[in-house]
């Protein structure tokens, strides 16, 4: 397994090998970085996944709002503007759950 490290000044977890004189984040000293725990390590590597999954549902719903927008301009009858109404309605939906999801990861330290 991986060893991570991370800056006690601005969070920024990386893995020890990778570390350079500095924090890329922050610019604080390498001295400044404490190891993670093995725990703390493995709920990083294994929630990286969906962290990543999380973003590009968040990304998609966002182009899912912007075309259903279009769609409402465009206007060509009552039923389809309905349609893209309920699908802004649910995209920014599911982007606030998984914009949640990966609140309670960062609160457990899953990031």
């Amino acid at each position: 397994m991986e060893n991570l490290i991370k800056c006690t000044v601005c969070g920024y977890v990386t893995e020890k090998e990778k570390l350079g004189h500095k924090c890329p984040k922050c610019g604080a000293p390498k001295e400044k970085f404490e190891e993670l725990s093995e725990e703390a390590t493995e709920k990083i590597i294994t929630s990286d996944r969906t962290n990543d999954i999380h973003m590009d549902i968040i990304n998609l719903c966002m182009a899912i709002e912007e075309l259903a927008e279009e769609g409402e301009e465009i206007a060509l009858d009552p039923p389809c503007v309905a349609v893209f109404k309920k699908a802004q309605d649910k995209a920014w939906q599911l982007k606030q759950m998984c914009k949640a999801e990966l609140a309670g990861h960062v609160a457990k330290g899953k990031w």
